[in-house]
């Protein structure tokens, strides 16, 4: 149910994924740290979503890149969402 409900937010739902208030990333960033405790992979999956966050406007780049290192830095972090944080900020 999560990944009906969630990867087509970010994926297929530019509109409110990107608003202009962040407020698309943090409910993302939200959903990553909450579902890595449980299952590490479909949280690193999801993750993967704000990999291209160069690509982006100035405001929305700033804003995926924060969302990132949310994730990131996040405690007792699973070492696959680590991994692809830490990646896609790097670049």
């Amino acid at each position: 149910r999560f990944r009906s409900v969630v990867n087509p937010f970010a994926s297929a739902n530019p509109r409110h994924f990107h608003a202009p208030d962040g407020s698309g990333y943090e409910f993302i960033t939200d959903q990553i740290l909450k579902i890595d405790k449980i299952n590490p992979q479909v949280a690193a999956r999801l993750c993967t979503i704000f990999g291209n966050w160069r690509r982006y406007e100035p405001a929305r780049s700033a804003l995926m890149k924060d969302a990132l290192a949310t994730v990131k830095a996040a405690p007792g972090l699973s070492k696959d969402t680590l991994e692809i944080a830490s990646r896609s900020l790097a670049g």
